[in-house]
């Protein structure tokens, strides 16, 4: 099966390894014995995105990430498109913000997001640091990640975790985090979120699969050294959760 990746602003918006996410989910795809091709969108380029598989922009700082609009704004209405005909999307770090309505800066000004969803951003001058352990309703296996963030998104109707036992949610600390419709997974967990979490890479390529119709392959490959780190990171913050 081929599978076209369309990788928006790698060198904007790629904090944190999130370039990392992109080559996990290549490599995944591959060891299913499909042909990945991986294009860049960069700004003011030409790329025709309407025959994407999977979409994914990474984290940036919130000046990248009000420059990588500027130029995403031009593939609002395929992206709209691609999105309700079950194309997979993740987006991850600041540019879930990037899905919502608005964004709304610390100095007060403001900018449009791609209106994909119905939520708003406001960052504020206090940065949110720290690890995350939560859980979302996709599947049994926690999800856990880091979150450096400075702001706080509001009506997210369907979060892709519904709960923390650690860490700061969209709103509120061990609330609801992230954004989930269809297949479009967001985040503000930054970093390698997909190497972090077999289980959510798994879903992510179960979804490109889907909208092909047709279901994983029973024989699955298995990174056994990235199981290994999933579990250790899993114990630790569970640990770290249930002592507070």
């Amino acid at each position: 099966m081929d599978v076209r990746i369309i990788h928006f602003y790698p060198d904007l918006m790629s904090l944190y390894g999130s370039r990392a996410n992109v080559l996990a989910l290549k490599r995944y795809l591959e060891r299913l014995d499909c042909d990945v091709a991986v294009e860049a969108v960069l700004p003011g380029g030409g790329t025709d995105i309407s025959k994407g598989d999977f979409f994914y922009m990474g984290a940036g700082t919130e000046r990248a990430a009000r420059a990588a609009m500027e130029d995403l704004s031009r593939y609002a209405e395929p992206l709209k498109a691609a999105a309700e005909d079950c194309a997979a999307m993740l987006f991850a770090g600041t540019a879930m913000d990037l899905l919502g309505k608005t964004v709304k800066e610390a100095d007060g000004s403001s900018y449009e997001g791609l209106g994909l969803a119905s939520f708003t951003t406001e960052h504020g001058r206090r940065r949110i640091v720290g690890d995350v352990y939560g859980h979302t309703d996709l599947y049994p296996e926690a999800v856990v990640g880091f979150m450096n963030k400075c702001g706080t998104v509001t009506g997210v109707e369907a979060p892709l975790l519904t709960g923390l036992d650690l860490g700061f949610g969209n709103e509120k600390e061990r609330g609801p985090e992230g954004f989930h419709w269809k297949n479009v997974f967001a985040s503000q967990l930054t970093g390698p979120l997909l190497v972090k979490n077999p289980k959510l890479l798994e879903t992510v390529a179960a979804a490109i699969y889907a909208r092909r119709g047709k279901p994983l392959p029973v024989d699955r490959p298995l990174d056994r050294w990235a199981q290994e780190a999933y579990q250790v990171t899993e114990e630790q913050l569970r640990l770290r959760a249930q002592a507070k």
